[in-house]
């Protein structure tokens, strides 16, 4: 185990830079879209496409290169990652067509699943177990710190050059972190270098993910949808039955049998996510729909979520050093779902300051989730397996966020239908639609509550040779 105080610093600064830069993106992205829409001449259905064809090649590729990493070098591979996500950033930014800006949303989603399927495997070789925890509370705190500063670096960025300086930005970033991990960060991390990378199975997991996410995003818009929805689960359902018989799994799923840690915190982190990822959607809609406040003002009321994440992250992972991460979990989605509960009695006139507290309140449940629950999954596997670890976790997130999001689409599809803003029958309907969405957030993180406690203890960590 590497423990040379210098390396764990600079692995501390790439990763949390590294952190930053995903969910800055994302919510920087969502403002520039209506910049992006006049300019191409794209509908919103179109317009969709420009964050849902990044989510959809990020999930598909993150555990085959999370396994590939394991097998030929993790830096290698993140290496590889961040200079092609530094490329097609620049791509986005200089596209001359809405196809072309899409294919390079597509091309930076496979690079951005290089980078995470790599980089928490990285900081897991590298920090010594007893600081693991603190360190994922800090990578954890600039991932929160990255959705805050989106809305407002994202809006100036937008209002002072236009929506392509979002991606020159990140262009910027990626080659900043692809200088400093090719000068200072000195080792390569190999896992399993003895095994063959799972080509076979690889395809049936890439295109089954692609299929199934593609079709739950939109699968109350008919047929089309539900197609790719089946033929995804048939595919991921081949997926387990071959890596059941093959040498060399992609994914040992036996892990999930005989892991217990791994598999429910893995089965936490999903529940967690489906249950709040689509908190915020809701929320700045009432604020703006229903309240009548304007983007601005909605963003900083919005804001008192992530901002309790980022400063309390850190002491979460510190914590979880200490305390059994099935405590500090299980008892920060208890409190998620305190407030999930309390949103549903939302009314046209709920006070805005309540608003901002619940919304603080479920920001330090999640803070006493993630971090502790992430170092719970890379604790409970083998150095050989720590890529496959952190790929599944990170899967695990942007499956949960995709149901999360397919909730509040089901639930108003039946209870909206095609009402405008200008509706009379608009706000009583949102309210009813919110109020059921928070009914079934809240009935699914009380079960999350017992998927956590169900993890067991910490599993012991077998060594091996790694070469660094």
């Amino acid at each position: 185990m590497d423990q040379n105080p210098s390396l764990v610093k600079i692995t501390m600064i790439i990763v949390m830079i590294t952190s930053f830069i995903a969910p800055f993106t994302g919510n920087a992205v969502n403002l520039g879209i209506p910049q992006i829409g006049l300019e191409y001449g794209v509908d919103q259905s179109g317009l969709n496409w420009v964050v849902t064809s990044y989510l959809l090649a990020s999930a598909a590729f993150l555990l085959p290169f999370g396994r590939l990493g394991d097998i030929i070098g993790r830096k290698k591979v993140f290496l590889m990652g961040m200079f092609f996500f530094a490329v097609t950033s620049l791509g986005c930014g200089l596209a001359f067509s809405f196809p072309a800006l899409i294919i390079f949303r597509v091309l930076q989603g496979i690079a951005s699943a290089m980078i995470f399927g790599t980089s928490m495997a990285i900081l897991t070789s590298v920090v010594p177990p007893k600081e693991r925890g603190r360190a994922m509370g800090l990578s954890a705190a600039t991932t929160y710190i990255g959705l805050s500063l989106g809305p407002v670096l994202g809006g100036v960025i937008c209002s002072t050059i236009s929506w392509r300086g979002i991606f020159y930005f990140n262009f910027l970033i990626a080659l900043l972190v692809f200088g400093l991990t090719l000068a200072k960060l000195s080792g390569e991390w190999v896992g399993a270098d003895n095994e063959q990378f799972d080509t076979k199975g690889s395809v049936f997991w890439t295109f089954g993910i692609l299929l199934f996410l593609y079709g739950l995003s939109d699968i109350s818009e008919g047929s089309q949808y539900t197609a790719a929805f089946i033929t995804g689960i048939v595919l991921l359902a081949a997926f387990v039955l071959y890596e059941n018989k093959t040498s060399f799994p992609l994914l040992p799923v036996r892990m999930f049998s005989e892991n217990r840690a791994f598999s429910f915190s893995n089965l936490a982190a999903l529940i967690n996510y489906s249950a709040t990822f689509a908190l915020i959607y809701l929320m700045s809609i009432y604020l703006q729909n229903v309240q009548k406040i304007d983007t601005s003002q909605s963003g900083l009321i919005l804001l008192s979520q992530p901002i309790i994440m980022a400063v309390l992250s850190p002491l979460a992972g510190r914590l979880s050093d200490k305390i059994n991460s099935k405590i500090l979990a299980s008892l920060g989605m208890g409190i998620t779902t305190i407030g999930l509960f309390l949103f549903i009695f939302l009314t046209e006139v709920t006070s805005i300051t309540f608003i901002i507290i619940n919304l603080a309140f479920i920001g330090l449940g999640f803070a006493l989730f993630s971090s502790p629950n992430t170092n719970a999954v890379m604790s409970s596997v083998e150095r050989p397996l720590y890529g496959v670890a952190s790929s599944t976790l990170a899967t695990m997130r942007l499956i949960g966020q995709t149901m999360s999001m397919t909730i509040v689409a089901l639930i108003t599809s039946f209870d909206m239908k095609s009402l405008t803003l200008d509706s009379p029958y608009y706000v009583e309907s949102f309210l009813r639609s919110s109020r059921t969405s928070f009914i079934v957030f809240t009935i699914l993180c009380f079960i999350g509550v017992f998927a956590s406690l169900a993890r067991g203890h910490k599993a012991s960590i077998t060594r091996h040779n790694v070469k660094p």
